[in-house]
């Protein structure tokens, strides 16, 4: 109950909801699904949303493509996330399968095995262990849980000299 009355409490007009919006989506790219649920905690109402929504997809501070491309660059390069780790990602913020497919069709292959090699180099370094079958499992592991497909950390793995 004290939700449902926090969320029917107006904290902005619309204006202002546009304005900080406006705000909001300059800073960085903003997926839909995000700023939608910032209207909301702004206390506006579906309609207001909706408007505010059309109002910044029309003027261009929202566009959905190019926030997948962003969000998609900056977790494989920044943070070292692999292709299914990112698209889990966009599909939590409910990015369209067509516009991720379209984001990873940016990536650069020679750059995320790149990444992928330097990833498996530097978690070879930090784990000891005289047995080569569990290095390699908790190398494989780590890349996994780091999002890359299984059959390129496979690759990876017999490229290297364990």
């Amino acid at each position: 109950m004290f939700d449902e009355e926090k969320r029917n409490k107006k904290i902005l007009t619309q204006h202002q909801a546009q304005l900080k919006a406006e705000s909001y989506c300059v800073y960085q790219e903003r997926a839909q699904q995000e700023v939608r649920d910032k209207l909301y905690s702004w206390g506006l109402n579906e309609e207001e949303v909706e408007n505010v929504l059309a109002n910044l997809i029309s003027d261009n501070f929202l566009n959905e493509e190019r926030f997948a491309i962003a969000y998609c660059n900056g977790k494989l390069r920044m943070k070292g996330w692999g292709k299914v780790k990112i698209k889990q990602a966009l599909k939590a913020k409910r990015v369209s399968e067509q516009l991720i497919k379209i984001a990873f069709k940016q990536i650069d292959l020679d750059e995320y095995e790149q990444i992928l090699n330097h990833i498996v180099d530097k978690k070879l370094r930090e784990i000891s262990g005289k047995n080569h079958y569990t290095v390699k499992n908790k190398v494989y592991q780590f890349a996994l849980s780091r999002g890359f497909e299984s059959d390129l950390i496979f690759s990876t793995l017999n490229s290297k000299e364990l």
